[in-house]
């Protein structure tokens, strides 16, 4: 006889987590993901107002890892708060900064917290961030990193070969750039990507509609898109200036001429680049194979939402909210709680004669 608890914490049959995300997605429904910028604070609060914008317009929130080789709060701690607001974070896992001891420890301490997503990745090289004498790890590549995963999940074991007791639930996934040159390999890549066990994936920024059309043709021609969920990333550009940055310095971000033209022709180019992403997501939505979009809107957050309802991709079905103050409670909860446990340190610490004046 099977308990609650083990319904509760059971996949679906033909599921392989118990995460809304994959069940928007083998439903049929047009998903939508979008990136939050991490905090540089040790403050939960700070998740909690960050995430909040993204309140009943998202099926997915993206937890980066290092993002652009730049520090700030780690994936990890930043899923850990959304899955106990109720949430549902893409945990977004970089072979440069871990190695495989690592990576397996945080995959099932995040799947202990209710972590059901998870994005491979082999992240951006040290050189590109704000502290370029780091030293990379890549131990693995986004390859492996998937292999091992899936290892972890469907045969219970590490990848030395230790058994797992509780093996983690976990939709898996990975990265794409169908824009970025070998054209005529990104498909292959994908292919391999899915044979080592990605089930959904997100791509870089799309700006060129004919440049995805012909990738999604050869990806169709394939049968991939019968085997993993395509999201597409869209975002918000600023202005033209910031597209021709982006263009210039973002690797693999592609951003033709005539969106830039298009920007520079405009009264408000900030508005202009919202109307931009609505016209593509709404374009993107209508290409066979393509399961939903990931929304990348750095320091645009705010315009998601009206993004995403203006686009009219959800059709109607509004994704999950959290309820009203709860995120406020949970913040209050977690401050408390630290200050038991720093009061508990000092009373234990005066006790044995170990207590220190800073």
């Amino acid at each position: 006889m099977t308990s609650d608890h083990d319904a509760l914490i059971t996949p679906l049959p033909g599921h392989s987590s118990n995460g809304r995300l994959e069940r928007v997605l083998r439903r049929g429904e047009f998903a939508v993901t979008a990136e939050l910028n991490p905090p540089d604070s040790a403050d939960p609060s700070d998740v909690f107002k960050r995430a909040a914008v993204f309140d009943g317009w998202v099926d997915g929130i993206n937890a980066t890892d290092g993002s652009g080789a730049n520090c700030h709060m780690s994936s990890v701690g930043v899923s850990g708060l959304l899955t106990r607001v109720g949430y549902a974070p893409v945990m977004q896992i970089s072979c440069r900064d871990h190695n495989r001891i690592a990576i397996q420890g945080n995959v099932l301490g995040a799947a202990a917290m209710g972590v059901c997503n998870l994005l491979c990745l082999s992240g951006d090289g040290v050189q590109n961030g704000d502290q370029p004498e780091a030293k990379p790890v890549f131990d693995l590549d986004s390859m492996s990193l998937l292999q091992m995963v899936r290892t972890m999940r469907d045969e219970s074991r590490f990848l030395s070969g230790r058994k797992i007791t509780s093996p983690p639930q976990l939709f898996l996934g990975a990265a794409i750039n169908p824009f970025a040159p070998p054209y005529d390999f990104r498909p292959h890549r994908l292919a391999k990507k899915i044979e080592a066990g990605a089930q959904f994936v997100q791509s870089q920024y799309c700006f060129d509609i004919p440049m995805l059309e012909t990738y999604m043709a050869r990806v169709r021609e394939l049968g991939l898109h019968e085997r993993c969920f395509i999201m597409i990333g869209v975002g918000p550009l600023a202005s033209a200036r910031a597209a021709k940055w982006m263009r210039t310095n973002v690797p693999g971000v592609h951003i033709p001429d005539s969106v830039i033209q298009r920007l520079e022709g405009a009264t408000n180019q900030r508005q202009e680049g919202a109307e931009i992403c609505i016209d593509l997501i709404q374009q993107i939505s209508e290409i066979e194979g393509i399961s939903g979009v990931h929304m990348m809107a750095y320091r645009q957050e705010e315009q998601v939402a009206d993004i995403v309802h203006r686009s009219n991709i959800l059709r109607g079905r509004q994704p999950w909210k959290r309820e009203e103050g709860l995120t406020s409670v949970a913040a209050d909860e977690m401050t408390a709680e630290i200050g038991e446990k720093v009061e508990l340190a000092d009373a234990v610490a005066a006790a044995s004669g170990d207590s220190q004046v800073a």
